[in-house]
């Protein structure tokens, strides 16, 4: 049997004990409840508070739960929140548009996919759960970019990488295409990450009128973008989705 790391299971416990109280807890009542020695305790407690797990009050030198911490667990709970409302949603959508179906979340500077709905045909197609997209040039990103202050600020500050001779890197243009997406409600991705892709997506926001997340379908550009244009009917389908799914989740006016 593997044996568990001990390190790991104190810092646990000294999260669960924190966690448990309404009170900041002293270093001796966190080492004393824990039955650790003070040095042990302050090694851990230092290791958590420099990566946002814990935090010190400066008067008293208690501590609390970090924001860090608090900002995962939150996380967790929308996202799945999100994924549940959205399921029904996206697979009508992928009926009605017959192209794939993707959700996405704003995660470590890119679009975190935590829902992938296979395209309706035959096909053999890769489940893409868990992978990361670009802000910057996918429908996906845009849309996050578009409405979310913390994605717009790590897209601007990212190096905006080139994928095709369509992508726009340059911030004046970027700004641009965010402020058009603003203004229509969606954003698309014509052959600017992937050569003969394109994508429409659209904002999802929760019931205090947050962003949090977007959801878009992807296919050939032949059959999205016939002619050079986008079809204005998957445009509606996906727009329809996204209010749909903000409805669910406690939206007004959508």
């Amino acid at each position: 049997m593997a044996r568990n790391i001990q390190s790991l299971e104190r810092a646990a416990a000294m999260l669960r004990l924190l966690a448990g109280g309404e009170r900041r807890l002293g270093l001796s009542d966190i080492a004393s409840a824990l039955g650790l020695a003070k040095g042990t305790a302050h090694g851990i407690l230092r290791t958590l508070q420099q990566e946002g797990f814990v935090e010190q009050d400066e008067a008293s030198g208690r501590y609390q739960l970090g924001a860090e911490l608090l900002r995962l667990g939150t996380t967790y709970l929308d996202v799945h929140e999100l994924r549940a409302r959205a399921l029904v949603w996206t697979d009508d959508l992928a009926r009605s548009s017959g192209e794939s179906v993707y959700l996405g979340v704003l995660h470590h500077h890119g679009v975190l996919i935590v829902h992938h709905v296979f395209r309706p045909d035959d096909s053999r197609q890769v489940l893409e759960i868990g992978a990361m997209q670009p802000l910057h040039s996918t429908a996906l990103g845009k849309v996050l970019s578009a409405y979310d202050p913390v994605a717009h600020s790590e897209a601007v500050e990212a190096d905006r990488k080139a994928f095709t001779d369509r992508t726009v890197c340059d911030l004046e243009g970027f700004e641009r295409i965010l402020d058009l997406t603003r203004a229509r409600g969606y954003a698309s991705d014509v052959e600017e990450t992937w050569e003969g892709v394109a994508s429409i997506a659209a904002p999802i926001h929760d019931r205090r009128r947050m962003p949090v997340g977007a959801v878009g379908i992807t296919g050939a550009v032949e059959r999205v973008c016939p002619q050079g244009e986008l079809r204005p009917e998957l445009i509606a389908a996906v727009r329809d989705c996204a209010r749909a799914v903000s409805r669910d989740l406690g939206a007004r006016r959508f």
